[in-house]
């Protein structure tokens, strides 16, 4: 209890000291949170209260994060580029603005780290390809500007798949990216460089992105927290997401951008500055954050589903979701079980899986990685990228269904706040590197599962747009971390991200992975 009362406490002075930065003079004195702070494995609003507060400097944090990532990213490969030069000259900058009395925003000085799929000024920019291998920006990705102006410090681009398109992170430009809780194991894909990043204390948050769930499963994965923000709510200007002379797509009705960290306020806080329209719809457009619906855990109606036929939980899994329920029930949680009236997961998936390898397998050359030759395949996903480029009245029929789920869930969260559910059917799996995904299974303790059933759980809430939350809830009897998924109200981000905060108060959050925790 007397942690809890330490994070709230130290909340309070965080948010005080944002409200108040641009007044300040001189060094505000420390609190006795503040000078606790872990340079390892604080989180980023803790970093930037040091950082004003003149526990730790800009210089020094950035330094201590290059070294951890000198001695344990060797093991782990989290990185496709280093920026150290850059970063440390960045650093002295905002030391020297600060001993002015000149706070540079609500992130300054503070080391974070962006997945290489954002375009960042000055800094290599690969897209895990070797199309892009030399390539290095001269502007910044509107999500990536916005950081730097909150005075933010980039050190450093984290591996991925190729262009995003797998779910792991592995490819000929940097190799594979391993989990930091079990080498053998993937940190998942796409965003799973900065899901090791963050698990590893390389850093303070992580801008992701997330469309078969390349934010929320390395999170769950790695053991961190990670967000997906309702639809459009991050501007995804500036990714090379695709390959040379793609056509450029205008509006996202799956993907979106968000953020990873070491704690549920961080990705608040990441939201907040990363978050609103850009040009030109900025011209007539605002966006504010609407609050939380709640204060306490006691405050929320929550449904839940933590198994169903649609997609069967590992044991190992369910184990660890159920105790997490278990113990917000004994502390007043109200939850209820079940889907919503009228909702149908597996006809929702299949919409869903459509407008994914629309989105993704459009081309012929790109349905050929996932399928094989034509006349191969008779599974599930094989017939599906098969049926990749429907006529336009189809793809109409089938786009529809986003807005249909999106009033079922609307109707639904009128009487509830919330709902529960699995990140992922199963913990961290070994590495899968064959060419083709079909030819990818996923040994569990009751047998193998197609490798893309890790789209299943995630699907819900990128489907009807709706924000989700992964959370941290705790690890299996072997160690590997577990998360779970908080779908809140569309454009309601505060509401899952609060959850995700209270559960931790009951339940702890973050822990480090045992082998990299100690410098």
């Amino acid at each position: 209890m007397n942690q809890i009362k330490t994070r709230r406490s130290f909340l309070k002075i965080a948010g005080g000291l944002a409200v108040a930065a641009p007044f300040i003079a001189k060094f505000p004195r420390a609190s006795a949170a503040a000078k606790r702070f872990d340079p390892s494995f604080g989180t980023a609003t803790e970093a930037a209260v040091a950082i004003q507060t003149g526990v730790i400097s800009s210089r020094e944090l950035v330094e201590h994060v290059f070294r951890r990532i000198d001695e344990h990213n060797p093991a782990i490969n989290a990185f496709i580029t280093l920026a150290q030069e850059q970063a440390i000259e960045q650093a002295k900058l905002a030391d020297d603005a600060l001993a002015k009395g000149t706070i540079l925003g609500r992130l300054h000085g503070v080391p974070i780290v962006i997945k290489d799929l954002f375009a960042t000024a000055g800094i290599r920019t690969t897209s895990g390809s070797k199309l892009y291998e030399s390539h290095v920006p001269n502007y910044d990705a509107v999500a990536v500007a916005r950081l730097k102006n909150a005075g933010a410090i980039v050190i450093g681009k984290t591996n991925m798949s190729e262009f995003g398109g797998d779910h792991q992170s592995f490819n000929k430009v940097a190799g594979r990216t391993n989990n930091p809780w079990d080498l053998a194991r993937t940190p998942g894909g796409s965003t799973g460089g900065g899901a090791a990043a963050i698990a590893s204390g390389f850093g303070f948050l992580e801008l992701g992105t997330d469309l078969g769930g390349s934010i929320r499963n390395p999170a769950h994965f790695c053991g961190v927290y990670g967000h997906k923000p309702t639809i459009e709510l991050v501007p995804r200007g500036g990714l090379i997401s695709s390959p040379p002379g793609s056509p450029t797509r205008a509006f996202s009705y799956l993907p979106v951008a968000g953020p990873l960290a070491r704690s549920a306020q961080d990705l608040q806080l990441e939201l907040e500055v990363t978050g609103g329209p850009a040009a030109p719809e900025s011209i007539a457009y605002r966006w504010a954050l609407p609050p939380a619906r709640g204060t306490r855990l006691t405050d929320y109606r929550i449904g839940y589903v933590l198994n169903d036929p649609f997609c069967p939980v590992s044991p190992e899994v369910s184990e660890v979701l159920s105790a997490a329920l278990e113990e917000m029930v004994k502390h007043g949680a109200q939850l209820q079980e079940g889907w919503p009236t009228g909702f149908d997961p597996q006809k929702m998936f299949d919409a869903y899986f459509s407008l994914l390898l629309s989105h993704i397998y459009g081309r012929e050359e790109d349905r050929d990685r996932v399928r094989g030759p034509r006349k191969g395949g008779t599974d599930y996903y094989s017939r599906k990228v098969l049926e990749a480029s429907p006529s336009q009245s189809e793809w109409r029929l089938t786009d529809a269904t986003r807005l249909d789920a999106r009033r079922v869930w609307q109707e639904y969260f009128r009487t509830h706040d919330a709902f529960l559910m699995p990140t992922n059917f199963e913990v961290a799996f070994p590495h899968l590197e064959q060419p083709l995904m079909k030819d990818r299974k996923i040994d569990t303790s009751e047998g193998e599962r197609d490798y893309l059933d890790v789209l299943r759980w995630i699907s819900v809430a990128t489907h009807s747009g709706c924000p989700a939350t992964a959370a941290p809830v705790g690890n299996t009897k072997s160690g590997l971390p577990v998360g779970i998924q908080i779908m809140g109200p569309f454009l309601e981000d505060a509401t899952p991200i609060n959850i995700a905060g209270l559960i931790a108060d009951l339940i702890g959050g973050f822990r480090p992975p045992p082998k990299f925790a100690a410098d």
